[in-house]
């Protein structure tokens, strides 16, 4: 099954790299994935967010959930499932970009990026949201197009942010605001 799975993402990264490379779009896709690196773009808003009575709860969340995609995924279920990067395992491929470090599922990248959107959308931040759904699949897109992540990291990226989206949104819709003393 895994064999079968893998085949099909080489699939996809392959008709990509024959079909979709020019100049421009390696420019761009470049540039998606340096916005998406270290979510940097994301703790930014987050904090930017925070400054503004009323989205302070929604930078928190989304910073609350960086956090927590940040120790589940980075440092556990990657080093848990331990998958190759798609460009160790094609010697055939040039990279445009730096070699990535670390192993490949899910993809940080689109974990970082879905968890802030989705946390957007969730609290109707006006405008930001739909804009930081845009950006969240360019940048997604980008680390397929780059030959760095399979498709199904991604897939497993935006799973893994659905799941921490909806919890911290919960969590931070049900807590106690004031202290009852």
């Amino acid at each position: 099954m895994t064999a079968a799975i893998t085949n099909i993402d080489f699939a996809i990264l392959d008709f990509i790299q024959n079909n979709m490379r020019s100049e421009l779009s390696d420019a761009l896709m470049k540039f998606f994935t340096l916005l998406g690196n270290g979510g940097l773009i994301w703790i930014f808003l987050g904090l930017v967010l925070c400054c503004a009575k009323k989205y302070r709860l929604c930078g928190i969340a989304v910073i609350a959930g960086l956090l927590l995609g940040l120790v589940l995924s980075t440092w556990g279920i990657k080093n848990i499932v331990c998958r190759p990067r798609p460009f160790l395992q094609n010697p055939n491929i040039t990279l445009i970009i730096p070699p990535p470090s670390g192993y490949s599922f899910p993809s940080g990248h689109a974990l970082s990026s879905f968890t802030a959107a989705f946390l957007l959308l969730m609290y109707r931040v006006k405008y930001i949201d739909i804009a930081a759904l845009i950006l969240a699949c360019l940048i997604a897109f980008s680390r397929i197009y780059l030959y760095v992540h399979f498709p199904t990291d991604i897939l497993g990226g935006i799973a893994g942010a659905a799941i921490i989206a909806s919890a911290v949104y919960y969590i931070s819709k049900n807590a106690p605001r004031k202290s009852p003393i």
